[in-house]
């Protein structure tokens, strides 16, 4: 039995799909356009600083300052006499200034002002007194105070420079203005002592390894005009920082070595990090991206909607467990039926490509997925290394990356003492002058014992 068919029928059928298929193509390019001038051209993956408008603020509106309406305040806090500095009284003279009559005792009144010293440099000009000892032939001669050997500048000086570059993020250019001292001769100071500190990368680095919870991350940033990259391993109390070229598995392995470690190591997906000698925790933070991302771009799919419905508040939920202020018990329980729900959602059947691929990266990677349900230590979220790279990616906004590879390392050393000193004492300022003081008074100590053994408390 021949069939029959119209050849005019059929071309416009035709006509009819290419078209339909041209309409789905430039509803994806205008969706494309709009997430473009809506969210950047990283997409949800856009620095804040790039987006087009921020999220909670109106387009083209000012952003007034100032209290808002409603607000009442908190006012002005006041000092008590245990807690002053110093405590001053004022006189006032006996005979009024207005008209000359006999004042009264009245008792007086408190008023606290917050006051500052103004930075300053002292040249300063020892006289040290030298004598002989007959018995063993030696000429003794004595020290000044908190300076370093062989070194113009005083502690207080090192501490305060370094401190403010490396910590606070203030330029040499303005420490210069404020000290008086050179931008050269800064540099030169900063990399005898970054030689001096030079060790005790190497100490935290084992610390590091034996850690039970583990961070790494990695930003851009130049060298001598040539890109290249900045890497973060971290723990709550480390931070170890390196500066490479390059950002190749070879420089992650530098940090961790080839024994097997113990511990978790809480990454993103980057796959420099996947051969590493310990357990892998992936960041639910960039897969809950990653699934809200897909809405964005099929808005009109019910599966991929219901699909980022259901994963995006298991993923949340996971991410959030850890900060309950729930029992050890109760997180467990919790953590165990969110991780049921995970696995119910990737096992279920799905025909888009865009919800396959996720499922899939859970079905094939599972090793890397629950540690956190285990052990509540363990963050589901890599936010610790990406908070801790928020100061550098300022930095290189300003510095535009470091003028060569001799300032790359003595940041690289420095960075990573004074951040770690940080995180383990409440004033970083007093507890790095002690331990240079220290160093002053035995430059052959141990550095590494010295600077991570000291508290400031």
């Amino acid at each position: 039995m021949s069939m029959t068919y119209c050849q005019q029928c059929l071309e416009k059928q035709r006509k009819i799909d290419q078209l339909e298929e041209e309409i789905v193509l430039l509803k994806a390019r205008l969706r494309y356009q709009e997430r473009t001038v809506k969210e950047g051209l990283f997409g949800s993956s856009t620095p804040s600083s790039k987006l087009p408008h921020k999220p909670n603020s109106s387009a083209g509106r000012p952003n007034y300052g100032g209290g808002k309406p409603g607000h009442k305040g908190h006012g002005r806090t006041t000092v008590s006499e245990r807690d002053a500095d110093e405590v001053k009284t004022i006189n006032v003279d006996d005979m009024c200034p207005d008209c000359g009559g006999a004042l009264e005792d009245k008792g007086t009144r408190q008023r606290a002002v917050i006051d500052c010293q103004p930075v300053r440099i002292k040249k300063l000009l020892y006289h040290l007194e030298r004598r002989y000892c007959p018995r063993c032939q030696k000429t003794i001669t004595g020290k000044p105070p908190g300076v370093l050997p062989k070194c113009l500048y005083s502690n207080n000086l090192l501490v305060y420079a370094a401190v403010q570059h490396y910590i606070y993020g203030n330029t040499l250019g303005q420490i210069e203005k404020q000290t008086g001292v050179g931008y050269s001769s800064l540099v030169d100071a900063l990399h005898q002592l970054a030689r001096i500190l030079k060790d005790v990368p190497e100490s935290l680095i084992e610390d590091y390894r034996k850690a039970a919870v583990k961070h790494a991350d990695e930003t851009g940033w130049r060298t001598d005009g040539q890109n290249g990259y900045s890497w973060l391993f971290c723990t709550s109390d480390i931070s170890v920082y390196r500066f490479r070229r390059s950002r190749s598995a070879g420089v992650a392995k530098e940090v961790f070595g080839d024994k097997l470690l113990p511990g978790v190591l809480v990454v993103d997906r980057y796959n420099g990090y996947n051969k590493m000698p310990c357990s892998i925790q992936y960041c639910y933070a960039h897969l809950l991206r990653d699934v809200k991302d897909m809405e964005k771009d099929f808005p009109e799919n019910p599966e991929i909607k219901t699909f980022v419905e259901a994963m995006g508040t298991q993923l949340a939920n996971a991410i959030s467990l850890r900060s309950l202020d729930i029992t050890d018990e109760e997180f467990k329980l919790q953590a165990d039926k969110i991780k049921k729900a995970i696995i119910e959602i990737v096992n279920r059947q799905a025909r888009h490509p865009a919800i396959q691929k996720i499922q899939d990266i859970f079905r094939q990677k599972a090793d890397r997925l629950y540690h956190w349900a285990d052990d509540r230590n363990i963050p589901a979220d890599n936010n610790l290394s990406e908070r801790e790279l928020r100061s550098l990616v300022i930095a290189r906004k300003i510095s535009f990356g470091s003028q060569s590879d001799a300032g790359a390392k003595t940041r690289e050393t420095l960075m990573t003492v004074l951040h770690t000193l940080k995180k383990r004492n409440p004033d970083v300022t007093a507890v790095f002058k002690l331990a240079l003081d220290k160093l002053a008074e035995k430059p052959d100590a141990n550095t590494s014992k010295l600077l991570l053994g000291l508290d400031s408390s």
